[in-house]
């Protein structure tokens, strides 16, 4: 059976309001169907992965935009968190963030992530972003 790509949500994990509000706007522009939902930091998107205190649990498949530079649990200790947990060790998941510091970038790679953006290097249009999530989870198998 194959899979539907409208199926695959998108959790954002961002702080910044405005820039959360740029992707939604992305998303309603490029007409992308696929669910959208918003944690502001990794304590909230750990509960809304887990179904824990009132947030219902984002099912599989997924994918995750991660923010690094967040209050409470940034997004090197939230990635750190899912790949030491058995539930969400494979999830698919791509940095958006303000640094470009070698260290931030090792960090996430070393926790698996897919890929690493630099916001400045999109020079503040989400587009092609959104677009490449588009592609990726149109042709990527996702685990279940």
């Amino acid at each position: 059976m194959s899979q539907n790509k409208a199926e695959v949500t998108l959790l954002v994990v961002e702080d910044d309001d405005l820039d959360a509000m740029a992707i939604k706007r992305t998303f309603k522009k490029l007409k992308v169907a696929n669910n959208l939902v918003r944690a502001k930091d990794g304590v909230d998107a750990l509960e809304y992965l887990r179904g824990e205190n009132g947030k219902d649990k984002i099912a599989k498949p997924f994918m995750v935009l991660l923010d690094l530079n967040m209050p409470r649990m940034n997004g090197i200790e939230l990635l750190q968190t899912m790949r030491m947990d058995d539930e969400l060790k494979d999830s698919i998941v791509f940095v958006l963030t303000t640094s470009a510091t070698d260290k931030d970038k090792v960090a996430a790679y070393d926790n698996n992530v897919a890929g690493y953006i630099v916001k400045s290097d999109i020079e503040s249009s989400f587009l092609e972003v959104i677009e490449l999530l588009d592609c990726y989870w149109k042709i990527v198998a996702l685990p279940r």
